[in-house]
């Protein structure tokens, strides 16, 4: 088209039943007075179902300029090109400057859903800059404004959220050297390289790797001594038309912190809880400038002091309800983050509220829980392994006995009572009222330095002597079980045992836990039935007597409960382990004071109350020693 009679939207029937057609817009240069076609043409909603890719770079050709289809253009009779070249330094020879889409003058933006949008980018005319554009478009602002930041933007899946509230604040010529969305997955493939899976953390890996390339080798010899470089990618799912899925992904960033340094990167999962696609898109565009503005300017307080990393931490979710994103795995490497361990990053996580629960695996690596659990039956054990002990492993043992078999069916099921011991995982749970209440290692009130290693080190003590036994490891802010089997049950469709000793019992039917809750311990032990949540109980003695107590025979202390947990018994809720060793029993009962204490003071014989993989890891790692 060469004039505005060119009218796209009588055409839109037309373009659309042409399913096959792809448009390719690697360069798309327009005159001034066609300023409204890529506009148009991205207002079109067609873009699932016709671009393949869409790509803008921001400079300046003659009398033509370079846009995207969140920019237009002025009349070639503004004046503002000279306060355009002072804000960003860039030298322009056109007469005219962008603009975000939305009129300063207009009053609001439509509500979706019953509520307000976040963005809040205008006001009325009258007010200054800083009330004609909310908080996040100001921390846009800052970066576009900052003269020593510039790279792309690379975001696949859920449009390109990220990349338009920065065209939006205005003055991107400045920070964006390019933007691109490569939707089809062979297009993707070109830039990427071929994967099973388009929404993981080797995707994101490779985005990053490929785009920062992409910007730093072209611009290095003529900007390389006065630009920190970035390169920013997502690969997002969002809510599907039609179907439900699981809405998620990675966001991630590798950056310079001074120009001609060695880049760091960060990397994150987020989960999308909106209820529709609109507000999924309109929540990932905030939360990718708060994690960028986060990145550029908070990133030395991440490593500085631990009121620091939280406030920055927390400055994710500006703008943003905690009912909106879920950040459930944090990974920081570079010359500037040396000393941060993931770990224990990933501890704050749950700590200042961005998540409710975190997951290591086996190996002691941060992992999904979806990706680790996926289709997996599961048996936890709660507890604060202060060391693991000899106790922790006959009770896994005991349960792993009657719930795993060669073959099998679901727990509770017509045809057994064991599930498929290759489709199953071991897993110790950890809640963060354990890591307070009996954790002397976790000073959350130490500022000085090094604190991520030194603060936690109780914890990753835990941590390491876990995965040293073999089994994965969950931190969680779940007290109540219920809770826990919900989590579990979002990452898995398989069963859900929990194994827990006499005590934990007495615990779990004590009516004081649920005055929370409307309906009390009813509503508590309800969803753990809607949960189809399996408890098998492992015996203890009685400190008078001597007497084994087994689930069989045990007395509630609160005599009004014990109903509930005879009806539980019965109905095949709450089980007995009959496979357990008396002999470690008595030895854990005979112990002349806590395995702690002796392993801190590295008591004599401290070793036969832990299994030998944990004692290893104690002596090797110099783990739980006294200050």
């Amino acid at each position: 088209p060469t004039s505005n009679s060119f009218h796209l939207q009588s055409r839109r029937k037309h373009i659309t039943k042409q399913s096959s057609w792809y448009l390719h817009f690697s360069h798309l240069a327009i005159y001034e007075k066609e300023f409204g076609l890529v506009r148009m043409a991205l207002a079109c909603n067609l873009q699932c179902g016709v671009f393949s890719r869409a790509s803008s770079t921001t400079g300046t050709r003659n009398s033509k300029i370079s846009v995207s289809g969140a920019y237009k253009l002025r009349s070639a009779k503004s004046s503002s090109a000279s306060s355009f070249r002072s804000l960003t330094g860039r030298s322009s020879n056109f007469n005219s400057s962008a603009r975000p889409l939305l009129s300063p003058g207009a009053k609001n933006v439509t509500a979706i859903a019953s509520r307000p949008s976040r963005l809040a980018v205008v006001a009325p005319l009258e007010s200054n800059l800083e009330g004609r554009v909310s908080r996040t478009l100001q921390r846009a602002l800052a970066i576009n404004l900052d003269p020593t930041l510039y790279g792309s933007f690379a975001e696949i899946g859920a449009g390109q959220e990220v990349a338009r509230m920065f065209f939006a604040a205005g003055a991107a010529a400045g920070t964006v050297a390019k933007s691109i969305s490569a939707y089809d997955m062979t297009i993707s493939d070109t830039f990427y390289g071929r994967c099973d899976r388009y929404v993981t953390r080797e995707r994101l890996e490779a985005m990053l790797d490929y785009e920062y390339i992409q910007t730093t080798l072209p611009l290095r010899n003529a900007r390389g001594d006065t630009t920190c470089f970035f390169a920013f990618a997502d690969t997002v799912v969002a809510k599907a038309f039609g179907r439900e899925n699981e809405c998620h992904g990675w966001m991630g960033v590798k950056w310079q912190t001074a120009p001609n340094r060695a880049p760091n990167r960060i990397m994150i999962h987020l989960r999308l809880l909106d209820p529709t696609a609109t507000l999924q898109q309109e929540a990932l565009g905030v939360f990718g400038v708060n994690f960028l503005h986060t990145a550029f300017f908070r990133w030395k307080d991440i490593s500085k002091s631990i009121e620091g990393c939280q406030e920055a931490l927390k400055e994710l979710m500006s703008n943003i309800g905690r009912e909106s994103i879920e950040v459930d795995v944090i990974d920081i490497e570079g010359p500037d983050f040396l000393k941060i361990d993931n770990r224990a990053l990933a501890l704050q996580l749950v700590e200042v509220g961005l998540t409710d629960a975190v997951l290591f695996d086996s190996e002691g690596q941060v992992t999904i829980p979806t990706d680790y659990l996926r289709k997996k039956n599961v048996l936890v054990q709660r507890g604060n392994f202060r060391p693991p002990t000899i106790l922790t492993e006959d009770m896994l043992m005991g349960a792993a006995e009657m719930v795993f078999c060669e073959s099998g069916t679901d727990i509770g099921g017509d045809g057994g009572t064991c599930v498929v011991q290759s489709d199953s995982r071991v897993c110790l749970e950890i809640t963060l009222k354990d890591l307070r209440d009996s954790g002397d290692g976790l000073d959350w009130t130490e500022s000085k330095g090094d604190f991520l290693k030194r603060t936690s080190k109780d914890f990753l003590a835990r941590v390491d002597t876990i995965t040293a036994m073999g089994y994965p490891c969950l931190v969680s802010n779940y007290f109540e079980y219920f809770k826990l089997a919900g989590y579990l049950k979002r990452a898995t469709n398989g069963a859900i045992v929990i194994a827990m000793g006499v005590p934990a019992v007495q615990q779990l039917f004590d009516p004081k836990f649920y005055t929370h809750l409307e309906g009390g311990s009813m509503e508590n032990f309800g969803r753990l039935s809607m949960a189809g949540l399996r408890i098998f109980v492992y015996p203890t003695l009685d400190e008078v007597t001597g007497e084994l107590i087994t689930a069989k025979n045990l007395k509630l202390r609160k005599e009004s409960s014990q109903p509930l947990y005879d009806f539980m018994y019965s109905q095949g809720s709450i089980y007995a382990i009959d496979n357990f060793s008396r002999e470690v029993l008595d030895k854990m009962t005979s112990a002349n004071a806590p395995i702690i204490q002796m392993v801190k003071k590295r008591e004599e014989g401290w070793e036969a109350f832990v299994p030998a993989p944990v004692a290893k890891a104690i002596k090797e790692g110099n783990l739980f020693t006294e200050r």
